[in-house]
Formats: C-alpha cells, structure tokens, sequence
C-alpha cells in the first residue's frame, strides 16, 4: 500500500506531474490556434463551448506544434526540462540542437507527444479535483446536491449519496495514477526520443578517450620530469650539507648543479602543460631529447654525488624525433630510481643494433627499488612509453643486479597500440 502511494504522489511522480502540466501549459497557444480553424469550419463562434470541438481545436493544434519543435533550441530545452523533473539520466539525453532529419524528427515527435499527453493530463488536473471535492463533501452539505451544479437527481437516493465520497476518492487516485503512467511513459521514451545517436555517443566516447590520454600523458611527464628533478636536487643538497665544510669545491658544483635542475625543470614544467594548451600531437610538445640533453641529464645526476657510467654507442642527433624524447624519459626514470633506491654505481648504455634502439640501466641488487605505498609509478609510465612506440621491456632482478633494459623500433611508432596502462612486467616483456 504504502509503495503503491508513494508512486502515484510520491516527490518522483508529482515532478512528472509538473512536467505534464507544463506541456499542457505549451499546448495553450496551439489549442487556441486550432481553435482559429475548428470554428469557421464548424461555423461555431465559441468552440470552447463544447467538449468534441475543444478535443477538435486540440488535435489541430498538434501538428502545427511538431513544426515549431524543429526550432534548434527545442531539444536542448526539451532536454534539460526531462533531466530536471522525469528523472532521466543526463547521459542518456542529447545536450544539444537537432541536426540531421532523423534527430528532427525525433524531436518533433517527442514535443507533440510531451504536448498531447500534458494536454490530457492538465485538462484532467483542472476538471477532476473540483468535482472530486464535491462528491466528498455531498453527504454533509445539502447545498450541493442543487441540481443548477449540474449534478444528476439520482444523487438524491441515499444509498448513491453515501457512496459519492468513494467515487470523489476514486477520481482522485484515477487522476493520479494517469498523470503517474503517463510521467513513466514520458521517463521511458525520452532517451529514445531525445538522446544522442550512435554517432553522438561514438564522438562522447572518442573525446573523453582523447581527454583521458592528454591526463595520463600529463601525468607521466610530470611524474618524470618535476620527480626526477625533485629527487636529484634532495640528494645533491644532502650530498652538500655533508661536505659543507671538507669540500667547499664539491658544494659549489652542487649548488650550481640545483641552480641548473630548478631551472631546467620549471622550462619542462611549461611545456608539459603545454601538452593541454596546444593538444596530444606526439612530438610537437617541446621536450628534453637525448640528443639536446643526454649529457646534462649525466652531469646533473653525478652532481649530488651518484656515480653513474655511460656507454653510448650512436649518434643521439641521428635518432628520430619522438624516440629521442620518449628514450630520454626512460634513461631518465631509470636514474631516478637510482637515486631513490641505490648507494651504488649505475651503468647506463644505449646502442642501436639492427634498427633497434635498447636502452639498459643496471645497478646492484641491493638497491632494486623496495615497494613503497603509491610507488611503481615511474615503471608503470615506462611500460606505457615502450607500448606506444611498439617497443618491448623488462625490469627486474638479474643475477646479482637490477637491470632496466628496453627496445625501440627506431621506424614509425604503431599509435593506435593499446595504451591502457599495466604494470611493467618483471623478467619479461
């Protein structure tokens, strides 16, 4: 009893009440229209008078509304005014103007349908309550059973008297459950009526995915740019504090190499966010490469103490745009967690055997990055780099040290690989 009241008065269902009032609100102008035209062809002067013509001026009245619906605001408005009142989700309705026929038509069909059931429902709201009332109260006012209300005499027969407040009662809850089967009727065809095509929901789609990979794009860059400079000038500064006063020539050079880093990293810091001022193209945000800064990067490392030897076995201007920059952020990610995890020397070499660039990154086993709570993030952004130039890598413990090694095809990356992020895997590509 009380899930059968709350759906037919219920906040859900008096909101749809309201939305139906309102299209009958809308359908006024329409009925008065068709009025304009029922009555000279009836030759009748007020066809408000009589119920056939006013149902008449209404029916004439509907289409000329399905025409003005093709107006573009119509279901932008149409729209909003289902999400607010029917409880509709946002996503499945279209936010926009109707553009191609088939969506015209759709709306078209939606405005006259929204019309016609609050036409029939509002009518029904303005008729019923009054003389629902007045069944109620019949029994205990004589009054009204004046036959000048337009009241049959048969109201006089006791029994017919006595039962004329269930029938007020049950015109009431007929009214209700209408305007409530109509809402739900309304609530249930919307999305078919005012939502977003396929094509729309394929374009929503493509975006936020376009969205998604500028976010996990701006992510890596500043994980590895800002974390790496971060983490290179707390170990040059602490490699300073120690040598303060045994070394002032070492100090000197670290305090110049943090000079460097914070400069350097707040020219990266622009032109990571770059990447959502001027887009996702790869390779046109300007960037740190191998050829531009392998050995500042090197320089920067050693400064704050970090014995790091390099073999590069190529020419790092011969290398191809794009992965020159993403092989800089590997050889980057790879000191960075030297310089979080080791205490002992790291040995990086690039070669570019058989069209391949590999890129390995080694040091003692002892200082293999150890699980931190929200770690791993820099092995996860390497996996997702090597993916998108269709490369392979490996990360994990080798004999007695932990070895970084990764391959690039130094052709023209496959974008459309999966880029959905995965952990970098250990032993294996």
């Amino acid at each position: 009893m009380t899930r059968a009241l709350g759906l037919l008065f219920g906040g859900r269902a008096r909101r749809r009440w309201i939305h139906l009032i309102l299209g009958g609100a809308l359908a006024m102008p329409y009925v008065l229209v068709g009025s304009l035209i029922v009555g000279p062809l009836t030759g009748v002067d007020d066809v408000f008078r009589s119920l056939p013509l006013q149902l008449g001026s209404f029916a004439v009245g509907l289409p000329i509304a399905s025409v003005t619906s093709l107006f573009p605001l119509t279901r932008p408005l149409e729209s909003a005014t289902v999400r607010a009142l029917c409880g509709v989700d946002a996503d499945a309705l279209a936010a926009g103007p109707a553009r191609t026929a088939a969506e015209r038509a759709r709306t078209a069909a939606w405005f006259t349908l929204h019309l016609g059931l609050g036409g029939i429902i509002a009518g029904m709201s303005l008729a019923l309550p009054p003389f629902a009332v007045v069944l109620i109260a019949l029994p205990a006012f004589a009054g009204l059973r004046d036959t000048r209300l337009g009241l049959p005499e048969v109201l006089d027969h006791g029994w017919v008297l006595a039962l004329s407040p269930v029938a007020g009662l049950a015109a009431l809850c007929a009214l209700a459950a209408c305007a409530a089967g109509c809402g739900a009727l309304l609530a249930r065809w919307a999305p078919a009526l005012l939502g977003p095509t396929p094509r729309d929901r394929l374009a929503a789609a493509e975006t936020r995915a376009a969205d998604l990979a500028v976010r996990n794009r701006l992510a890596r860059e500043l994980h590895d740019s800002v974390g790496h400079a971060l983490s290179a000038v707390t170990l040059q500064a602490g490699a300073a504090r120690r040598l303060l006063d045994t070394d002032p020539e070492f100090v000197r050079e670290a305090l110049a190499a943090i000079e460097e880093t914070t400069r350097r990293t707040v020219g990266e810091l622009d032109a990571v966010l770059g990447v959502l001022r001027d887009g996702d193209a790869p390779g046109t945000a300007p960037a740190p490469t191998l050829a531009s800064d392998l050995e500042g990067l090197l320089r920067r490392t050693r400064a704050g103490g970090q014995t790091v030897t390099a073999t590069v076995g190529l020419d790092p201007a011969a290398l191809p745009a794009l992965v020159s920059r993403e092989a800089y952020r590997i050889v980057q990610e790879g000191l960075s967690n030297a310089l979080k995890h080791a205490g002992a020397p790291v040995a990086v070499r690039i070669s570019a055997p058989g069209g391949h660039l590999e890129i390995t990154v080694e040091n003692p086993l002892g200082a293999a990055p150890a699980p931190r709570p929200g770690g791993g993030h820099g092995l996860r952004g390497i996996a997702d780099r090597v993916r998108l130039l269709g490369g392979t890598a490996q990360a994990g413990p080798s004999a007695d040290i932990w070895r970084l090694s990764v391959r690039l095809p130094l052709t023209t990356p496959p974008m459309a690989a999966d880029a959905r992020p995965r952990p970098l895997p250990e032993g294996t590509a």
